[in-house]
């Protein structure tokens, strides 16, 4: 059975990360919208789509009915929920890539379209279908860890990696994009909100945006990299994008469309300063969750970091579990025999294998083999606890849920 799926946002993660696996693993994408007609043109091209089925408008799609299998939404963080409702409205499955929406109350029209569709809406929270987070849940289940008490989960965003997205990419500035929080890491809190196995109850949150800002600029800095005389600056764009695979992200968000990565650099946000204050979203945050079970569970997300992975501990009554994802190394104490053992889990790809793992599941529960990846209003609650860490850290409260 072949899944005809649209592409609704044919960005890095709709037209790159996605429509890529979804063809990989045998589904026809049918049709692609995107705002921009030369990354239009672009995607196109790659799935031999006619231009009849082209539209740089999602309701001039969606105007047309049911036409396809299945929806993959990916348009900017603050335009996914009326074009999911669209959809649902239509009968699709949706792929919804993450953050799900900028406005709380969001979550319940979304629910609430979801509740009379026969179309279910699946969140692209890709870090539970990795290999990885998937051994975790393997050793939380075979009772090795005894009753969990608390986690601590740290999202470790490389220097590099937050210049890149939240200083000058698209998630620099909330609004339109969402809080730092929500946008790096609702990927996290859904994995605390699968890990603990409840709900959560209440959630306080500290973080600020320390030092991407003007003042903290080197004597000397130009407004762009390319013509800046400062030495050694770990955000310079030259040092972040000349010697990277130009394949590859980060480099292919900056040459989308046919722009050139010298033509990015001269005149594109990519190559400004990352002192010039055009960003507002913090740079390091810390946030405690605690669930109606009982589990506690911390999350601190940086840019103060060398590597771009997660590390986090379980911590049980009767064992410890500590993992590093980027070495897919897992090391786990029994508190009872006094004996560890330490082991590698084999991953390749993007988010550790995760997207991968997400397109297939994804498509099983398409074609009728399994449920969904995970229901919504579970994915849901990912959001809440954004939502409410960013409340608690800018009023200084303990947020109830």
């Amino acid at each position: 059975m072949t899944i005809r799926v649209a592409i609704v946002g044919a960005g890095n993660r709709g037209g790159d990360a996605y429509a890529r696996l979804l063809a990989q693993h045998g589904a026809q994408v049918t049709h692609v919208v995107d705002a921009r007609p030369a990354r239009l043109r672009e995607v196109a091209a790659r799935h031999d789509i006619p231009t009849g089925r082209q539209f740089t408008d999602p309701d001039a799609f969606f105007a047309l009915g049911r036409v396809a299998d299945a929806v993959v939404l990916a348009t900017p963080d603050d335009q996914h929920v009326r074009p999911c409702v669209q959809a649902l409205a239509l009968g699709y499955d949706v792929l919804l890539e993450k953050p799900i929406c900028l406005n709380e109350a969001e979550l319940d029209l979304l629910q609430a379209a979801e509740a009379t569709s026969t179309g279910r809406v699946t969140v692209c929270h890709v870090l539970r279908a990795a290999p990885f987070f998937q051994e975790v849940r393997r050793v939380l289940d075979s009772g090795a860890l005894g009753t969990l008490i608390g986690i601590q989960h740290a999202e470790n965003v490389a220097h590099w990696h937050y210049a890149h997205s939240y200083v000058r990419g698209n998630w620099r500035a909330a609004p339109p994009a969402a809080p730092f929080i929500l946008a790096k890491s609702c990927h996290d809190l859904d994995l605390l909100r699968a890990f603990a196995g409840s709900s959560p109850a209440r959630v306080s949150s500290e973080g600020d945006l320390h030092h991407f800002r003007p003042e903290h600029a080197p004597p000397g800095a130009s407004p762009r990299c390319v013509t800046c005389p400062v030495p050694d600056c770990p955000s310079d764009a030259r040092r972040i994008y000349l010697t990277r695979d130009p394949h590859s992200w980060p480099v292919t968000v900056l040459t989308a469309g046919g722009t050139s990565l010298d033509d990015a650099l001269r005149h594109g946000p990519y190559g400004e300063c990352v002192y010039l204050g055009l960003n507002n979203v913090v740079d390091h945050q810390a946030v405690t969750v605690q669930f109606r079970n009982g589990v506690t569970a911390q999350l601190t997300v940086s840019a103060f970091t060398h590597n771009n992975t997660r590390t986090l501990k379980l911590l049980g009554t009767h064992g410890e579990l500590r993992g590093h994802m980027d070495h897919h190394e897992l090391e786990l104490h029994d508190f009872r025999t006094g004996q560890s053992r330490r082991w590698r889990v084999n991953a390749n790809g993007n988010h550790g294998g995760g997207d991968d793992g997400l397109i297939q599941a994804w498509l099983a529960s398409l074609r009728g083999e399994t449920l969904p990846p995970t229901p919504l209003t579970e994915s849901l609650d990912s959001h809440r606890m954004a939502f409410a860490a960013e409340r608690a850290r800018t009023r200084r409260t303990i947020e109830m849920l």
